[in-house]
């Protein structure tokens, strides 16, 4: 019997048709299932009216509307919601503030007394005045908050300080084409300055690869994207002049603009902040004459990932290399700057980035608790080959044009429409019909940890070899990254920047590669994922073992153990905090721990602690002994403790 999953034919155009065609055998091989031969029963996809069906099986079925939603082209989407949720309108009722995913790495709830929405920077100055006046808290919350930790959580969050939100300082100040030049306020996201920069024949050389982010944000954590040429890849290379709003004695009316040009010193600590100096106003960044980028992924296999890794960042301008590790196989992003006289007009409208239907995310995500429920590692194998498949199929998300399909490598288009993507917080309100994928407002959406950290390029290699071994004693055990696009490996350079990558001794101790680890994280705090004691031998393998230094943006609380300690410009950085806010009103419980302020720390000791990264498990009950994850060493890097499941 037969009950069709299914893919309606208004949805199809002919190329996804095409490829939805092509990844059903596969489906059909590698779960059991039997389907319709479609070409040989004469049966059209994309004619309305026609199903393709599949065995009848929930996981069957998510994993088909899973590939599909993957398939679908682009669309409008919900727009993410404000970050801030206040009783009675955020001016004298209690606050909460979250991050873009709904929930904090601790999964505590920050509380504020109150939101403000400055839009001019004399507004700005008021709210940090009355604030300091007081002695209230503060920090500043951006458009969509997307950083994981809670450094937009004022105070302890216990809802006595104030959230400082820059969504209406959203402006272009000023562009000097001639000298390349541009001021912005610091609530400008990434999607309006390059189109903003295109409009007058500029661009950012190198930005992340989210378009939602603001100026200030991608200043706050170091954002970057992925290079080692010209100043590297980081945002905050490009800063030659900042505004930001302190606090100040009363005779200077609690609050004053510091205006830092390009050459002062104090810019080596305020272009990675983590947001403890004050409120970023205005930027002025350095930006290059338009240009275009040619792009192609190249599938390989993984077998000489080691050297590939050390060399590769050297041969292409915008490298990276997205590492399936449970399959074997690499993807390199051959990705080079062109003049922009080259033809074609291409865009990168990355997939998982794009609107999702919300029945899409709600069934990529049933599957994968179906398959975490099961103790299926095989499962979680066919799926990431399905979804790597699909992606594949699609180019990731490339286009000759916009509303387009893809058609083949290389890909060439301009800057601002390869550099990043985001499509899921430019639509209309549509009920949540479409959404972003980790939209906190949809059940069961997607629900993830993130482990990032990079490493210099000379220790790169040898950590991915302790990777490999560890993936040859169970390859299943990697195939759950994969579900997230694998390990993303980027180019970053070091810094002067305070807070930046720190150079580190030998030769090449400028360059960086920097890990990005994204993996299943389940509902229910107390419940051990598939596999934790591989995520978990990873993480301190690279934190600990070769001395990775953690995303200010991203990770679980364990990866920022120590981290203070590691950057050489942190003493002088602290110096330039107590100058700019002798009352630390812009400091908070989080910002002290991971600044090495008060002695506090991000870990903690608490049953199960060590399932969400609170703590590097010592006893057995740090684990899930319940369900049979107790404390153990790891297998390859053997001074980890991680949490293994031992057979009954």
């Amino acid at each position: 019997m037969y009950r069709g999953a299914m893919l309606p034919a208004k949805l199809c155009n002919p190329a996804t048709c095409r490829a939805a065609l092509t990844l059903l055998p596969m489906l059909a091989q590698t779960m059991g299932t039997t389907t319709t031969p479609v070409a040989a029963a004469g049966i059209d996809p994309c004619n309305r009216g026609h199903l393709i069906k599949v065995k009848q099986t929930m996981l069957r079925r998510l994993l088909v509307l899973t590939v599909a939603t993957i398939l679908i082209g682009p669309a409008v989407a919900s727009p993410p919601p404000d970050p801030v949720q206040c009783s009675s309108g955020g001016n004298d009722g209690g606050c909460t503030v979250s991050s873009a995913y709904g929930v904090f790495p601790d999964r505590s709830t920050c509380h504020a007394a109150a939101v403000a929405y400055p839009s001019t920077e004399g507004e700005l100055v008021r709210a940090v005045a009355r604030a300091v006046a007081s002695g209230t808290k503060m920090k500043v919350t951006t458009r969509y908050s997307h950083s994981i930790p809670q450094l937009a959580c004022p105070g302890s969050g216990g809802g006595e300080g104030l959230a400082i939100s820059t969504r209406r300082l959203d402006r272009v100040v000023s562009v000097d084409a001639a000298r390349g030049r541009m001021a912005v306020e610091s609530g400008l996201t990434l999607r309006d300055l390059v189109a903003e920069a295109a409009r007058a024949g500029l661009a950012l050389p190198y930005a992340p690869y989210w378009w939602g982010l603001t100026v200030g944000g991608m200043l706050g954590t170091g954002a970057h994207g992925s290079s080692l040429w010209g100043n590297g890849s980081a945002v905050h290379e490009y800063v030659v002049g900042m505004r930001i709003v302190t606090p100040a004695p009363a005779e200077e009316g609690y609050a004053k603009v510091r205006v830092l040009a390009e050459g002062d010193p104090v810019l080596d600590a305020a272009k990675v902040s983590l947001g403890v100096l004050g409120v970023i106003s205005q930027v002025t960044l350095q930006l290059q004459p338009l240009f275009k980028r040619s792009v192609t992924f190249d599938e390989r296999d993984d077998g000489d990932l080691e050297e590939q890794l050390a060399k590769f960042g050297y041969q292409h301008e915008f490298a990276d290399i997205a590492w399936y590790p449970g399959h074997r196989r690499a993807v390199y992003r051959i990705d080079d700057r062109l003049p922009l006289s080259a033809p074609g007009d291409g865009v990168l409208d990355f997939i998982g980035f794009r609107a999702t239907p919300t029945l899409g995310i709600q069934a990529n995500r049933l599957a994968e608790d179906l398959l975490e429920r099961a103790g299926n590692g095989t499962g979680k194998c066919v799926a990431s080959r399905l979804t790597h498949a699909a992606l594949s199929v699609a180019g990731y998300g490339l286009m000759r044009r916009s509303g387009g399909v893809f058609t083949g490598y290389p890909v060439v288009g301009p800057q601002h429409r390869m550099q990043a993507s985001g499509g899921c917080v430019a639509g209309p309100e549509d009920a949540l019909l479409t959404a972003c994928p980790w939209d906190p407002r949809v059940r069961a959406s997607s629900f993830f940890h993130q482990t990032t950290f990079s490493l210099p390029l000379a220790r790169a290699a040898a950590f991915v070899a302790d990777v490999r071994r560890l993936r040859d004693l169970n390859p299943r055990a990697l195939c759950g990254v994969e579900l997230y696009d694998g390990i993303l490996m980027r180019y970053v350079k070091a810094s002067t920047a305070h807070l930046g990558k720190p150079p580190s001794a030998g030769s090449g101790g400028g360059d960086m590669v920097d890990f990005d680890m994204t993996y299943y994280r389940s509902r229910d705090p107390r419940r051990a994922r598939l596999f934790e004691d591989v995520m978990e031998e990873i993480e301190q393998m690279g934190i600990f073992k070769y001395g990775g230094l953690p995303h200010w943006g991203k990770n679980r609380n364990l990866a920022f153990a120590g981290a203070a300690a590691k950057y050489p410009g942190m003493a002088e950085f602290l110096r330039v905090k107590d100058a700019y806010d002798p009352d630390g009103l812009f400091s908070s419980d989080w910002s002290d721990v991971v600044l090495g302020v008060g002695g506090g720390s991000p870990t903690r000791d608490a049953p199960g602690c060590a399932l969400e990264g609170m703590c590097v498990c010592s006893r057995d009950e740090h684990c899930a002994p319940e369900q049979g994850y107790v404390c153990r060493p790891g297998k390859v890097y053997k001074e980890a403790r991680v949490c293994t499941k031992v057979s009954s």
